[in-house]
């Protein structure tokens, strides 16, 4: 056992036997050095730490709850990792759909350009029905309807990558049909 987990031992003993101090003082230490272990966790997933908070606090809020079943003679930190190993998982599975971008990355692509004229609604719709049956759904669906990528992807029984490949891909093509007229 390490020094550490012998002291997060003794600690958690003391805190069961009532001391809230201790217990203060465990939880404060067990978090310090969960948030490195679930970052890591989050990397190797190809993941932002955005919810490193939330899986630290999953921990500790399981620690809570079962910190009763926790034996005081076998050592806590195999007991801990154990527990944040089932919540970093559990967490990368709720959002295995999802991507992370920064809204920064694309500063440029999003960057509207004031001066340029509007087009019509007409000539938008006279373009978009030259759009390809699938890009087309999709840009009525999510640009023109304001659906969600989720909903949009129910709706047409597409994945949700394939709804946002589809989405840059019409809009890209209407931003360029729109640019020659």
């Amino acid at each position: 056992m390490s020094q550490r987990g012998a002291g997060w031992a003794d600690l958690m003993r003391a805190a069961n036997g009532g001391d809230a101090t201790a217990y203060r003082r465990v939880l404060h230490e067990v978090a310090a050095a969960l948030r490195p272990l679930v970052s890591r966790g989050f990397r190797r997933a190809g993941r932002s730490d955005a919810e490193l908070e939330d899986v630290v606090q999953e921990v500790l809020l399981a620690v809570h709850l079962k910190r009763h079943t926790w034996d005081s003679t076998r050592p806590i930190e195999p007991w801990i990792h154990a527990i944040a190993r089932y919540k970093l998982v559990d967490s990368l599975r709720r959002r295995s759909g999802y991507f992370d971008l920064p809204i920064d990355d694309f500063s440029e692509i999003l960057a509207v350009e004031e001066e340029s004229p509007a087009a019509s609604g007409s000539e938008i719709e006279r373009h978009l029905a030259q759009l390809p049956a699938g890009q087309r759904a999709v840009v009525q669906a999510v640009a023109v309807e304001g659906m969600s990528i989720g909903d949009a992807a129910l709706r047409l029984n597409m994945t949700s990558g394939a709804v946002r490949v589809a989405l840059h891909r019409g809009l890209a093509s209407l931003a360029k049909k729109l640019e020659r007229s």
